[in-house]
């Protein structure tokens, strides 16, 4: 009796093993429709009122072939890409010190304005400095000169706004943000030059307590409860800048990795910290993620390349082609855009356009390209597009006119808000593919099902198009300087 039992539950279990491989099966050939459908479209374009707002609601008809002279977005949701991990900004010195210059309900109106998912736009990702950087009022120092043991690691100079403001803006989130952290210099005695500005390098005999300088601040800040998702082991590693900068080469970074910071984070019990390499510019990216990536002794302490945009003032241009190529050499590995902004402040020109259509231009293509989360820098910045200790001013989406209290949204505000709002953590990128390039495009399939496609139109004149999905099409017109996002539900 006892062996018939067992084969009894042998044979139940493989019943029940092929029912689940089936059903597997049925969702993975299962065909999207589109059929009964309707596309919500939410518009922000330029010479008019609408800022994501939502001006028509679509529906779908027949459309088995689109003919040539059809300009049409074509979306498949059985082909996913990379998952979405989220979309923010940083939480500099800069922007907390604004914040809090600001009366009560400014500072609520901006919270809800970038972190509530219904009233704003959604933000799930932060970036914060490790001591301070150009977006800070002065220059400091966690720890005493010459403290190789750290025994007078003291975030006191972060109690009075960054710490406060990053809890703010974690509770405006729901009480989750996905926060990573980035030095832009080690302490001047600790490098080559003296000097925490300027450039220089680390010292090889400051290896190991710069190492344990990471572990201190990711402990001291989950103590004081922010936790830590991830870092980055250096801002732009190739800048001498004339504000807190240090020197990487690549294999510097590569070793300083392997031999240091990772074996730091395991042995201190932080296996779980997502460690980005590079944070610097498209240019050199994949020349910096072979040269680390390629030793499986580094590679296995990295979680992902981070990158910027900065590539205009090098004169290198924008390469994207480069990141679409960093994720096809390593799969394995996530890219994040860890900082952009324009530069240059101009109050004048805080009604620009083109302000917000640099953004949608590298957001389109950097997730098509394989990114998974996307980190504007400054959220917030006052009317010089500081405050900057360098007088590196710059452009943020939100600006505070702390003269009368006010704030002002720039159209990147908006621009960011199409992707930050409508494309949720865990969201699955699939293909939107434009039958014209004046159409730039990507699509992501959210955790509930619903379609996210964002079109944007960079040129002078309006653009009559069909959103198309498995032989159905709903019509519909991209303006002229516009971006939309387009529901489907």
């Amino acid at each position: 009796m006892k062996r018939k039992s067992i084969r009894l539950s042998y044979v139940f279990a493989a019943l029940i093993l092929l029912t689940v491989q089936r059903t597997e099966a049925q969702k993975k050939s299962a065909v999207y429709s589109a059929a009964k459908k309707t596309v919500k479209v939410y518009l922000t374009a330029k010479g008019t009122n609408h800022r994501m707002q939502h001006t028509e609601t679509l529906t779908f008809k027949d459309s088995p072939q689109p003919v040539e002279t059809e300009v049409a977005v074509f979306v498949d949701p059985s082909k996913t890409f990379q998952t979405m991990l989220g979309i923010g900004g940083a939480l500099t010195d800069a922007s907390a010190e604004v914040f809090y210059k600001l009366p009560k309900d400014k500072q609520q109106e901006l919270l809800t304005a970038y972190y509530d998912k219904d009233k704003g736009i959604g933000y799930t990702i932060g970036r914060t400095t490790i001591q301070s950087s150009d977006f800070s009022s002065d220059t400091y120092s966690y720890i005493k000169e010459g403290d190789v043991s750290l025994k007078s690691f003291d975030v006191s100079h972060d109690k009075r706004y960054r710490i406060p403001f990053i809890k703010e803006v974690t509770k405006a989130a729901g009480g989750k943000l996905t926060l990573f952290a980035t030095p832009w210099s080690p302490p001047g005695w600790m490098k080559s030059n003296n000097d925490v500005l300027h450039g220089g390098k680390l010292l090889a005999k400051y290896d190991q307590p710069w190492a344990n300088f990471y572990i201190k601040f990711i402990q001291t800040y989950e103590k004081l409860g922010i936790p830590i998702w991830g870092l980055s082991v250096q801002n732009e590693p190739m800048a001498t800048q004339t504000w807190e900068s240090c020197l990487y080469t690549a294999e510097e970074e590569r070793d300083f990795i392997k031999n240091f910071l990772g074996p730091t984070l395991y042995k201190a019990g932080m296996q779980n910290k997502k460690l980005i390499i590079w944070d610097h510019n498209r240019d050199l990216l994949y020349q910096r993620a072979s040269t680390v990536l390629e030793d499986p002794k580094a590679a296995k302490y990295v979680w992902g390349i981070g990158f910027h945009w900065y590539e205009t003032w090098t004169g290198a241009g924008m390469n994207f082609e480069n990141t679409r190529l960093v994720n096809k050499a390593f799969p394995d590995k996530n890219l994040i855009f860890t900082e952009g902004c324009v530069e240059k402040f101009d109050f004048n020109r805080l009604n620009d356009w083109s302000l917000g259509e640099r953004y949608g231009l590298s957001m389109i293509n950097d997730f098509n390209a394989g990114t998974v989360g996307w980190t504007d820098w400054n959220i917030l910045l006052d009317e010089k597009g500081g405050p900057n200790h360098v007088g590196n001013f710059c452009f943020a989406p939100i600006h505070a006119d702390t003269r009368n209290g006010t704030l002002i949204y720039t159209n990147s505000y908006y621009y960011l808000g199409h992707f930050s709002k409508f494309i949720h953590p865990g969201a699955k990128r699939i293909i939107s593919a434009a039958s014209r390039d004046k159409l730039l495009t990507t699509a992501y399939i959210n955790p509930d099902g619903k379609l996210a496609v964002v079109v944007m139109n960079k040129g002078d004149e309006d653009i009559e198009y069909s959103l198309w999905i498995k032989g159905k099409a709903a019509k519909t017109k991209a303006l002229a300087h516009s971006i939309a996002t387009l529901v489907v539900d």
